[in-house]
């Protein structure tokens, strides 16, 4: 395992993280408390160190799973969880993808913390991330001076935003990068989904923000698993896509073969090594289902780097729409 530092912190994070989100949320399958706190304890054992989580995922579920593995060696583990939902008055967990409502006021904010440390079972919160904030909470002074307010207080160590894919449009998290004092922001980033998250390294370099990278994997298709045949259970959120998103996601995936076939390494593990090899992401945060997947992964960072040639070629396929008839918009 391999570790960087997020952006001018002493935060220290795991560059293959562990998203809590897979074993807490049920869109990925379900597990008992025991088989994930198992999970958990496995991936620190392999030397993943950080574990990013919400406090919705589960209702909080994400949060208490982190407090089972790893309660009594919290100095061993760097957690991030994310704030900004009020699911304490509307408490649905039957609500698919809709989302809840938001707030961003100091003392919710605060609440919400005290709440995720209790959980927890913690004094304080290694990163804490605002959970898909729109422009509303970024221009608000009162809660920044609150976040600021809560690192002297020991509460949190840093704090950042994290970007979800439905608002994850550059005048998001470029305005939050450009006028707040950031330490992390949270992408989707992958080789088959390279916008609009590459738009946003130049001014995370030039800011000293940390990129953490989400669904590295393109929701399993860089996994190297699937084939035209696959199905999804149904309460697998994949099962809700249009076929036609594993069929051409699949027809991209054959063109990648060259990053991995005669390397000693997986597809999987060749999808990390291309996200990590952007200088200004810490941490990448896969979806990781099963031991044998989650050592895969683990084993990621000590493979052989990509060279200048290879990500060279995925630049080219990425520009060409891999060939197919619709191309991406360039950056």
């Amino acid at each position: 395992m391999q570790y960087r530092t997020l952006g001018t912190t002493d935060v220290e994070l795991s560059v293959v993280g562990f998203g809590v989100w897979t074993v807490s949320a049920g869109w990925w399958g379900e597990f008992t408390d025991d088989q994930a706190a198992d999970l958990l304890r496995r991936a620190l054992s392999l030397g993943i160190t950080f574990f990013d989580t919400g406090d919705t995922y589960g209702n909080g579920r994400g949060e208490t799973l982190l407090a089972r593995a790893f309660g009594d060696r919290r100095g061993d583990v760097v957690i991030g969880t994310k704030f900004g939902y009020d699911f304490y008055t509307d408490p649905d967990q039957n609500r698919g993808q809709r989302e809840r409502p938001q707030d961003w006021s100091p003392k919710f904010v605060r609440f919400a913390l005290e709440q995720s440390l209790r959980r927890l079972g913690t004094e304080y919160v290694d990163l804490y991330n605002l959970h898909n904030p729109r422009m509303d909470a970024i221009q608000r002074d009162d809660l920044f001076e609150l976040l600021e307010r809560l690192r002297d207080e020991g509460k949190i160590r840093a704090y950042g935003a994290s970007l979800g894919p439905a608002i994850g449009g550059t005048e998001h998290g470029n305005e939050v990068i450009a006028s707040r004092r950031l330490d992390a922001l949270q992408i989707i980033y992958n080789m088959l989904e390279q916008d609009p998250g590459r738009r946003f390294f130049p001014l995370a370099r030039e800011r000293n923000v940390g990129i953490l990278v989400r669904v590295p994997h393109s929701s399993g298709l860089l996994e190297g698993k699937y084939t035209p045949e696959t199905t999804f259970p149904s309460s697998d959120h994949r099962s809700h896509r249009p076929r036609s998103w594993l069929i051409e996601g699949l027809q991209k995936v054959e063109q990648l073969g060259f990053l991995h076939e005669g390397r000693g390494m997986t597809l999987g593990q060749a999808a990390l090594k291309w996200v990590l090899a952007e200088p200004s992401v810490t941490s990448a945060q896969p979806n990781i289902y099963d031991v044998e997947q989650l050592e895969e992964f683990a084993a990621a960072p000590d493979k052989p780097d990509l060279t200048p040639d290879d990500l060279a070629r995925v630049a080219e396929l990425y520009a060409a729409g891999f060939h197919l008839e619709k191309a991406p918009s360039s950056a």
